[in-house]
């Protein structure tokens, strides 16, 4: 099987922005489309599910409701006999309260514990609802939390629904925000996935690079068009024994193919094509010499089209669809060794790294 380095620089992209955004759950390409196809379906599932949630709640409710009632009956009567059965006491204190007093001294003590017990019966007369209310108040308290949550479920059951899956719903939103933000990131990695999986067919005698990507510390001149390289990225770098091969893969509709305003592929892989020619002769490789000088490395220019291919043709580069690619690979005669094609790759691989 060809030998692979490096993972696809579409999946990259999209890796580097969902972690950006806090989004980590999806591992894959397909969960990721699974993801925006089931989009809406997933936003009705989370409201069915709420529904659910709030009519169980609102028959909780119903449940507690009707034992806080019971309760509160139950503590309103032992708060009532307690507070009876301390007026008695008091009462009855007051009524045995001796009448005759063998001294003066004797006669004012009775009238200021008569004053005493009358004022504490009066209190506690005048006060009676008041100490009720106050001993009911964290039952009541909690019995009209409920029974209010419990009313306005009833009366506004879609409302309460709504409110309680909208943060779920906003997470989703989100979510679908994020990753459609990099929707023509996933459709090229799906092409770029599609292209790496043919090209895995390959025997071991092939090294294949994905996303090759460097940044060049003194800038190329690039004499065809009159500026500066100072930078150049592509899909993928077959090295083989019959040269290397840059391949581009273009996952585009019809709309895409016709549309001026997006960069020209064909500009871009010429442009890679003459870095990588200053890159690979820029240093000694060590590949076996000929006696009559340097021996060549071919490098060809490719774009596959994974859905719709243009019908003109490019000069210095080759459009193919996925079933013509390794067909057209293998048309090519062996000009090199497969140590000489490590050679070559190790180079590359290298030279990316500094």
């Amino acid at each position: 099987m060809c030998k692979v380095y490096n993972q696809i620089g579409c999946l990259t992209t999209i890796k580097s922005h969902l972690h950006q955004h806090n989004v980590h759950e999806y591992k894959s390409l397909n969960e990721l489309m699974n993801f925006q196809k089931n989009y809406s379906a997933t936003r009705q599932q989370i409201i069915f599910d709420h529904k659910l949630l709030i009519e169980e709640e609102k028959n909780i409710l119903s449940n507690e409701i009707i034992q806080l009632e019971d309760s509160i009956k139950i503590k309103k009567k032992e708060v009532e006999q307690e507070l009876l059965l301390g007026l008695e006491k008091l009462k009855y204190q007051l009524n045995n309260l001796s009448s005759t007093h063998s001294n003066f001294i004797q006669a004012f003590s009775n009238y200021i514990k008569k004053n005493g017990l009358k004022r504490k019966i009066r209190n506690n007369e005048l006060t009676f609802d008041s100490k009720i209310t106050h001993s009911l108040q964290y039952v009541t308290e909690n019995y009209n939390i409920k029974n209010n949550r419990h009313q306005y479920i009833v009366s506004h059951f879609d409302d309460a629904v709504m409110e309680s899956c909208s943060p779920q719903l906003q997470e989703v939103d989100r979510k679908k925000r994020i990753v459609d933000q990099v929707n023509s990131s996933i459709y090229g990695a799906l092409g770029e996935q599609k292209v790496v999986r043919e090209l895995e067919k390959l025997s071991d005698d092939y090294v294949l690079i994905n996303d090759f990507t460097c940044r060049f510390h003194r800038a190329i001149y690039n004499r065809s068009e009159n500026d500066y390289i100072q930078s150049i990225q592509i899909d993928h770098i077959l090295i083989s024994t019959s040269g290397i091969f840059l391949i581009e893969t273009k996952n585009w509709s019809q709309h895409s193919l016709k549309d001026a305003n997006l960069y020209s592929p064909v500009q871009q892989i010429k442009r890679t094509n003459f870095a990588l020619y200053k890159i690979l002769n820029g240093g000694a490789l060590g590949l076996g010499k000929h006696h009559w000088g340097d021996r060549k490395i071919p490098i060809r220019n490719l774009i596959v089209f994974i859905q719709y291919k243009p019908t003109e043709e490019f000069q210095y580069v080759k459009t193919l669809t996925l079933n013509e690619l390794l067909r057209y690979l293998n048309y090519f005669k062996p000009c090199f060794s497969a140590n000489e094609t490590q050679t070559i790759a190790n180079h590359l691989i290298n030279f990316r790294r500094k």
